[in-house]
């Protein structure tokens, strides 16, 4: 059972951030979780996932202490996943602009809210409830409210469910992603395994990383990874959908290493779309360090293309849901 948190149990009193003397976290309040051999730590900046471990063992790549997140390690990403192309959109008719978060690109980047301040609404020993408010601005004048519960499970690992309420006049547009890199052991990344049936990619351009169309992948594909396959030196950054999933319509992605540890996402129907990144970086130190999993409820550019952008209308409520566990 979930108990509501008093600044007292932030270890804070009601009208200071922090203790007399003390610098105050960059990220906001670390809140940990433990179930069974499982430890989560969840930032209030953004709910990020800061880490997660089974038995001691890294399953997510960790940003440094102090600092903002890096490269969006463990972010939760809405109202937009991925990327809109120019920061510009047409919604019901009227133009937005929304500033550029990648400006090397000239895309706005991973929406609004992973360094946004959320407020714990309750917290367990094994679950934590986090929310923030989305208020309007000239480039997405909608008004959302976002849950974030993070739940561990001695069995099942971390789940996460965010839900969107509209709380403006306006139907609103709206989608939303995790960004976890996992790490599948103390191996390489090349020489991780990587399993996850996809039917289709999302063709892309090299430089802006915009979509260009869709393509099959055969049987015997370079993003065939149906069967486990060894990623290599594979140079992966693109969205796959026509994804394979069991009885119940969850979606599968399993990243295993040499030494026989490994790490599993699930993902339930509500996310068609999924991103993966072998994180290749110019900086020799985070490069190709972790394998980014991003189940999204829709794709890259999406409210330029409308492609499964949610359309929430006032009062509404959308929840997505996903899982990583490892072993």
């Amino acid at each position: 059972m979930t108990t509501p948190l008093t600044p007292a149990d932030l270890g804070a009193p009601a009208d200071a951030p922090g203790d007399a003397g003390r610098a105050a976290r960059d990220r906001g309040d670390l809140l940990v979780l433990v179930a069974g051999d499982y430890r989560a730590e969840i930032s209030t900046v953004g709910a990020t996932l800061e880490s997660l471990t089974v038995g001691g063992r890294d399953l997510v790549l960790r940003s440094p202490e102090e600092g903002p997140m890096l490269f969006y390690r463990g972010a939760i990403v809405a109202p937009w996943p991925n990327r809109i192309g120019d920061g510009t959109y047409v919604w019901d008719g009227e133009e937005l602009r929304t500033p550029l978060s990648e400006p090397e690109r000239g895309n706005a980047l991973h929406g609004l809210v992973s360094f946004q301040s959320f407020s714990p609404a309750s917290v367990d020993e094994d679950e934590v409830v986090l929310r923030t408010e989305l208020f309007p601005t000239p480039g997405y004048p909608f008004h959302l409210l976002l849950t974030v519960r993070c739940a561990l499970s001695p069995e099942e690992g971390l789940t996460t469910t965010v839900t969107a309420r509209n709380l403006g006049r306006r139907d609103a547009p709206y989608g939303v992603c995790p960004h976890p890199y996992l790490v599948a052991g103390p191996e390489p990344l090349d020489e991780w395994s990587l399993q996850v049936a996809a039917g289709t990619v999302l063709t892309v351009t090299e430089d802006r990383l915009l979509p260009t169309g869709t393509a099959p992948v055969p049987p015997g594909d370079p993003f065939d990874f149906s069967a486990p396959r060894v990623l290599g030196d594979l140079f992966v950054d693109h969205a796959f959908t026509d994804l394979g999933r069991d009885a119940e319509g969850r979606l599968d992605v399993a990243v295993t290493a040499p030494g026989g540890t490994g790490v599993e996402l699930t993902a339930g129907p509500e996310c068609p779309w999924l991103q993966i990144h072998t994180g290749d970086r110019p900086e020799p130190e985070h490069h190709r360090r972790g394998l980014a999993v991003e189940p999204m409820t829709c794709p890259p550019d999406a409210f330029r293309s409308g492609t499964d952008v949610v359309r929430l209308a006032p009062g509404d409520e959308h929840a997505a849901s996903w899982s990583i566990r490892g072993w």
